[in-house]
């Protein structure tokens, strides 16, 4: 009796399970990112010229977001405060920080009052240092040179 030959090993690389690996991974990524959402759910006003608060986008950074409906939170955590609740918070989140700075992320359509009501909040609870956070203006319009 004759034994039959294995065949020969394939040396190509079947990439075929490894690409709809890949797609699979994407698709997953594509659906998750929208929902990575920082913070609360915020228009932020647009501002021309705004300074650039890189350590607002830290992870332990205190930010304050007042929605357009009114509710306003704090982050981190992204618990739901009443104003009048804020100041003893933060100073309980700023006690042992070197840098005291707190961030306001105002939705555009928000009422001003309840802006006022939560910088007067943190203004008691000790904070000195506010910023408002803005979303750049990105001009296309060179500005004219002034004539001389």
């Amino acid at each position: 009796m004759k034994l039959k030959k294995a065949p020969p090993p394939v040396s190509d690389i079947n990439v075929t399970p490894m690409v709809d690996v890949m797609l699979v991974v994407l698709i997953i990524f594509m659906v998750i990112t929208p929902m990575l959402n920082k913070g609360a759910n915020v228009t932020l006003a647009n501002a021309r010229n705004p300074i650039v608060m890189s350590d607002a986008d830290k992870e332990d950074s205190v930010i304050v977001a007042v929605t357009r409906d009114g509710q306003v939170y704090l982050s981190p955590g992204l618990q739901k405060v009443n104003p009048e609740d804020l100041s003893l918070k933060v100073q309980e989140l700023l006690k042992d920080r070197p840098s005291k700075m707190v961030y306001i992320r105002a939705d555009a359509r928000s009422k001003y009052e309840r802006v006022e009501d939560v910088i007067d909040n943190l203004r008691a609870g000790g904070v000195d240092d506010v910023g408002l956070l803005t979303e750049q203006i990105m001009d296309n319009v060179m500005p004219s040179k002034p004539k001389t």
